[in-house]
């Protein structure tokens, strides 16, 4: 059992246990506690005067016992002084093991204090590596919230800043002695400023999107003409085969469900893929970031810009460049495109509310669709607007119908493929009048030329026939009665009507087709083409036909005139075939009931004026030939033969009668006829009663007589002779009067009435004067 330590500074009872030791390493058991409990240089001399006092007691001891027992005592000196200097020897190696152990205890304690110092500073590195392990945590979820912007993945970033807040920083935050409080107060300072660049990245490839959405709107657009196109064909294809098919129009519910089969998106096929999904993770983020309404300002105002930067300052109409009006009206179609398919993914992107009540949410859920599809169509109608009106600045350029026919095929295009995607059209629709009405300016201004010229031009001539195929083309152009079957006609041949007739016929019927070509594909307004054409084509026969007709009738060309006559009558009947074919043509939904052109009454009252004009002419020749009678009223022979001036008036009659007046209805030329003999009587009948003429004997008369008799026998021999001859009763009853022999039957009222009837009762008494 090992012995107990001795208390501080009791070295009297240690020492003895030390010197007493039976062997050095009992020795060295006892003396180490005392060394230890030493260590203090005044300690160390405390133990040193207990050796030499316990050395002293020795030798006074040993003295006593020497002197006692002197042998023994010698001995003992003998061995005490090897004890001694065993002693001296041990003392001083005690005082080196001390020194030793001094300096040993030195080192001790100094590392000891090294330990205590390396122990503080291993836990304060135990605190900085656990304390740069959280901080390392922290700074991982920072690097990786980053590192997800990197990658755009917007959301996630957003989602690990939340996290790396709520697990992280606010613990740290809310322990205010935390080793990493100053970092989380750091981070925690940057979260808004790493949100706002989220935010920034998010947007900037917003706006890389919305610069490839407005680069391909274009080609957006001409993709859904093109599919647009498709369903047409495919409409007139089922029209084909199916008439009731005709009554439904493209995007009606027929239609739509007939071309079910046919699925095409025009976001994503084959040629073009439009990806909205920049946009759906821009609005996320700024939802979750709490910045929607910021966000859709921002996102509408930008379609604005894109708007405006989408719409040219002018429009050329006449090329087919990326200045062109189809240009234009794709980049629109394509960026409403856009518009709407954004509005039926996101329907409240457009709206500016963000609450959380879910009545109200609900509420003005409704009020942002209203709102956001009132935008869109606002936009919509601006673009639409700014379009018609570039247009409507160009079309003063336009001078040819056809390229209005070409802008109407580009705007009834853009017009049925919006409103497929739910656009009003009305605005187009308005502006497709004011295009027909350019429309019908421009064909009215040619065909008004044409006409002119082909009435400018025309030879007034019966038009000549060589060959049955020529025959044909004329009849089927000509609104024309054939007088007998196609088979009986020999060739060549004459017709009635000069060359202008048909040329016109040609005319007013590519007329027709080209103002219904326009009702073509979409316009809403077939009432208004039906009106204006009647209108139209009115004002270019009265005009254009008719009144240069008439004006030609100033003519002193006999045929000429009676051309024109024929002319008038078959426009006449033309008018009346356009007429039925006008109503047959109209849309349903025009009004119904007859349709009258007035150049119908224009044609029929002119034909009179040119009737009046034969007259004048015939007549006219009647006076000249008339005038160059000389009858020797007083001769004193017998004439034996007519007059000069009467075989030249048959003649001329007969002339007219079987040439120029031959292709006049029959009605007209027994009209011309009998009012040429009714003029020619009276002009006949005043040459004796000419004041010139003072007597008159029976020679005279009976030359005068005899010229009625040839002008009586000539009617007489014509087709209706017996009724053209009362043309010359008042002649003949006249000179039988003047070659009576008992004048006074004249003035018995009885007899005159029987025998001188159509006499005058004024010119009979004069005439028997003379």
């Amino acid at each position: 059992m090992p012995r107990r330590p001795a208390a501080l500074d009791d070295y009297a009872s240690a020492v003895p246990q030390i010197i007493l030791s039976s062997t050095d390493a009992d020795f060295l058991d006892h003396l180490i506690p005392v060394l230890k409990d030493a260590g203090h240089s005044r300690r160390t001399a405390a133990l040193t005067q207990c050796l030499t006092r316990y050395s002293e007691d020795r030798e006074a001891d040993i003295e006593r016992i020497g002197l006692t027992k002197h042998e023994e005592f010698l001995d003992s000196v003998s061995n005490l002084q090897r004890i001694r200097e065993s002693t001296v020897s041990l003392t001083a190696e005690i005082l080196e093991l001390n020194q030793s152990i001094q300096t040993s205890t030195e080192q001790l304690a100094e590392q000891k204090g090294a330990l205590v110092n390396t122990k503080s500073i291993r836990q304060n590195i135990a605190d900085a590596a656990e304390a740069l392990k959280d901080s390392l945590k922290v700074l991982h979820a920072v690097n990786n919230a980053h590192d997800l912007v990197r990658q755009k993945n917007y959301y996630s970033a957003l989602k690990s800043l939340e996290d790396l807040q709520n697990e992280h920083l606010v613990p740290i935050l809310q322990n205010r002695y935390a080793t990493q409080h100053k970092l989380a107060d750091v981070i925690q300072k940057s979260i808004p400023g790493s949100r706002k660049a989220i935010s920034e990245a998010v947007m900037a490839d917003l706006n890389t999107w919305l610069f490839r959405v407005r680069e391909t709107s274009q080609f957006l657009g001409e993709v859904a003409f093109y599919h647009t196109e498709m369903r047409r064909s495919r409409l007139r294809q089922r029209v084909e085969e199916d008439q009731f098919l005709s009554n439904f129009r493209l995007n009606s519910s027929i239609e739509l469900l007939c071309d079910e089969s046919q699925e095409f998106d025009v976001l994503d096929n084959e040629e073009l893929q439009v990806t909205f999904t920049p946009l759906f993770e821009a609005l996320h983020i700024h939802d979750t970031l709490g910045q929607s309404d910021r966000f859709r300002s921002e996102y509408a105002a930008t379609r604005r810009q894109q708007k405006d930067l989408l719409l040219p300052t002018s429009v050329d109409l006449l090329t087919d460049n990326e200045a062109s009006l189809s240009s234009l009206l794709e980049g629109i179609a394509g960026f409403a495109i856009i518009e709407k398919e954004t509005m039926r993914r996101l329907p409240h992107l457009r709206s500016a509310a963000d609450v959380s009540d879910h009545y109200r949410f609900t509420l003005l859920r409704a009020l942002c669709l209203l709102t956001g599809s009132h935008q869109v169509e606002e936009l919509w109608e601006s673009m639409c607007g700014a379009a018609m009106n570039l247009t409507a600045r160009a079309l003063d350029d336009v001078v040819n119908a056809e390229v209005l026919l070409k802008i109407k095929g580009f705007i009834a295009l853009f017009v049925q493929t919006m409103e497929g995607w739910g656009y009003s059209v009305s605005t187009l629709d308005t502006f497709l009048l004011t295009l027909f009405d350019k429309y019908a300016e421009l064909l009215k201004h040619r065909f008004s030329e044409d006409f002119q010229e082909i009435v400018s031009t025309d030879d007034y001539m019966p038009m000549a026939i060589n060959s049955r195929a020529e025959y044909e083309k004329v009849i089927n152009v000509s609104w024309f009665i054939q007088g007998q079957p196609l088979e009986d006609v020999t060739f060549p041949c004459v017709l009635p009507f000069s060359q202008m007739y048909p040329l016109c016929c040609i005319d007013v019927r590519n007329f027709l087709n080209q103002f219904y070509f326009f009702s073509d594909d979409h316009f809403q307004h077939a009432e208004v083409i039906d009106e204006t054409l009647r209108k139209s084509l009115d004002e270019l026969l009265t005009e254009k036909v008719c009144r240069s007709l008439v004006e030609r009738l100033s003519s002193q060309y006999l045929g000429q005139i009676v051309q024109i006559l024929i002319n008038l009558e078959h426009f006449e009947i033309a008018c009346q075939e356009l007429e039925h074919l006008l109503i047959r043509a109209r849309s349903s939904s025009s009004a119904g009931g007859p349709l009258k052109l007035n150049a119908t009454e224009g044609f029929r009252s002119n034909k009179k004026t040119a009737e009046k004009r034969i007259f004048e002419l015939v007549n006219s020749k009647i006076d000249d030939l008339v005038d160059t009678a000389e009858y020797d009223w007083l001769a004193n022979d017998v004439a034996a033969e007519p007059s000069n001036y009467m075989q030249t008036l048959t003649r001329y009659l007969s002339n007219i009668m079987n040439s120029t007046l031959l292709g006049l209805p029959r009605e007209i030329k027994e009209l011309i006829y009998f009012d040429a003999l009714s003029h020619a009587a009276n002009k006949i009948l005043a040459l004796p009663l000419s004041a010139e003429v003072k007597h008159i004997n029976s020679n005279g008369v009976a030359a005068l007589a005899l010229d009625v008799q040839y002008l009586t026998e000539f009617v007489s021999s014509l087709e209706n002779g017996q009724m053209l001859r009362e043309n010359l009763d008042e002649l003949q009853q006249t000179i039988s009067l003047m070659q009576s022999d008992s004048h006074d039957e004249f003035f018995d009222i009885s007899v005159r009435n029987k025998k001188y009837g159509r006499v005058d009762a004024q010119n009979g008494p004069i005439l028997l004067e003379k």
